[in-house]
């Protein structure tokens, strides 16, 4: 099936202000349906700073320069500069995305907030972000969010169960859309559509791949037709900034494969009548990313 579900995450607040809207003329130009996930509390990039000793993740920043695709500033929010309430303080951008006809849901409510203790706490913590982060979005637009995408790919029980208001989501890294199995093998509700291809900055410093050559890097993870088609997360700070002409030619290779851009609304209509496979998530990890991730279980 050649579909390819184009996923943003916006993590922060440039990103919100000055990536979202270079990305919403790309896919005008391409005529690409897409669906922007929001994090929409306060910006705290700068306390991801306490990450430096975690297996990766230094190796990371070194590879991705991470210094110029954020910027000094965001990278201060929350240690030497006030962070930012993104919902608040950008919310004409975000409500652009919608007014303009893209899908839009919920990313988190405090990206490096979450990432940092999903992990390891409570169900009524967790309940109590993802509540956050809906309230903020029906107060942005009026209306309660129709889906959602996890912050790093991680989350936890709780936030599964959670999730079960939606009828898709995607919060893991997986082959195959999938409905979750719950630690009592009971089956979710709500459909996981993993993301299925590495993301621009794994693959960026890695066996010589850089900005010049990425996109033909994941084209050839494209070339071969796929049963179920794929899922790309890209992010507002990098495809939607300093590697925006990358991402313009990946779209460009997309589309010459023969691929049709759709939202994850768009998806899910084209797949919830096929027979979707039940899986377990196991939480590891994925090269050129650090941290433990959600992953769909074979």
């Amino acid at each position: 099936m050649r579909t390819i579900v184009l996923k943003i995450d916006v993590d922060t607040y440039r990103g919100t202000r000055e990536g979202v809207p270079p990305l919403i003329d790309l896919f005008q130009k391409h005529n690409a349906q897409a669906t922007f996930l929001f994090s929409l509390g306060p910006d705290h990039t700068g306390w991801a700073l306490r990450r430096i000793f975690r297996p990766g993740f230094f190796s990371k920043v070194q590879r991705t320069s991470v210094v110029s695709h954020y910027g000094i500033k965001t990278l201060l929010y929350g240690v030497l500069l006030p962070a930012p309430h993104i919902g608040r303080q950008a919310q004409t951008y975000i409500q652009q995305v919608a007014q303009t006809g893209f899908e839009v849901g919920i990313h988190c409510y405090d990206h490096v907030y979450w990432q940092d203790n999903v992990m390891n706490r409570s169900v009524e913590w967790t309940q109590e972000q993802m509540n956050k982060s809906a309230d903020e979005f029906k107060r942005i637009f009026s209306r309660d969010a129709q889906t959602h995408g996890a912050a790093g790919w991680q989350m936890n029980e709780a936030g599964f169960r959670w999730l079960e208001r939606f009828l898709y989501s995607s919060d893991t890294r997986g082959q195959t859309p999938f409905y979750p199995l719950n630690a009592d093998n009971t089956v979710s509700t709500c459909m996981q559509l993993p993301t299925t291809l590495p993301t621009m900055d794994e693959l960026l410093g890695q066996n010589g791949v850089d900005e010049n050559t990425i996109d033909q890097a994941l084209l050839k993870l494209t070339e071969k037709e796929s049963e179920w088609g794929h899922v790309y997360t890209l992010h507002a700070e990098l495809e939607g900034m300093k590697l925006l002409p990358a991402f313009d030619r990946f779209l460009a290779g997309l589309r010459s494969q023969g691929y049709e851009f759709l939202s994850m609304g768009d998806y899910y209509q084209r797949v919830k009548s096929k027979n979707i496979p039940s899986a377990k998530i196991a939480y590891g990890t994925l090269a050129g990313r650090s941290g433990s991730l959600c992953l769909q279980q074979n």
